[in-house]
């Protein structure tokens, strides 16, 4: 029987320059327990006179939370993130990309996407742990596959996307 895959093989990461000339990728992960991109499949389940049952998927709404996030002296994201909610800044303000990588043990991508996204703040302040400014993370589209280099944090379409 193989091993399960551990999750901290799996790594998300979002371009904190939010749309910069050179994005600057950060790795989500470092107060969370849990994280989770819901699909959130748009799916119609239909039955017809004969009992048979059919379904019509129109997509996906993906989306995930990240739930604690504690600002960080000197943290591109948490500046920007705290900009955009206290200045109640909306639309193309929030938008960046994100990249999802697989890694296997030894470190080698297996693969990677990366995707439009808006990264939209649910609250700012916290408890005596430290301030927090939780957010979520609404997939936009444009997904292409690609490879990923972490140290450079640099990502490369696959030719055809």
């Amino acid at each position: 029987m193989a091993d399960k895959i551990e999750r901290k093989y799996l790594a998300h990461y979002v371009d904190e320059t939010f749309n910069g000339e050179t994005p600057a990728y950060t790795r989500l992960g470092d107060d969370l327990e849990e994280y989770n991109e819901e699909l959130n499949p748009d799916v119609e389940i239909k039955k017809n006179i004969k009992g048979e049952q059919s379904i019509d998927h129109k997509g996906y709404e993906v989306q995930s939370d990240v739930d604690p996030y504690y600002a960080t002296e000197g943290s591109a994201l948490w500046e920007k993130l705290a900009e955009i909610a206290n200045e109640r800044k909306t639309g193309a303000a929030c938008k960046t990309t994100k990249i999802d990588v697989l890694y296997d043990t030894t470190g080698t991508v297996v693969w990677a996407y990366r995707e439009d996204v808006a990264l939209i703040p649910k609250s700012i302040g916290g408890d005596t742990s430290g301030v927090q400014i939780p957010f979520s993370v609404y997939n936009l589209g444009n997904r292409v596959s690609g490879s990923f280099n972490p140290s450079t944090g640099t990502f490369t379409p696959t030719s055809g996307n």
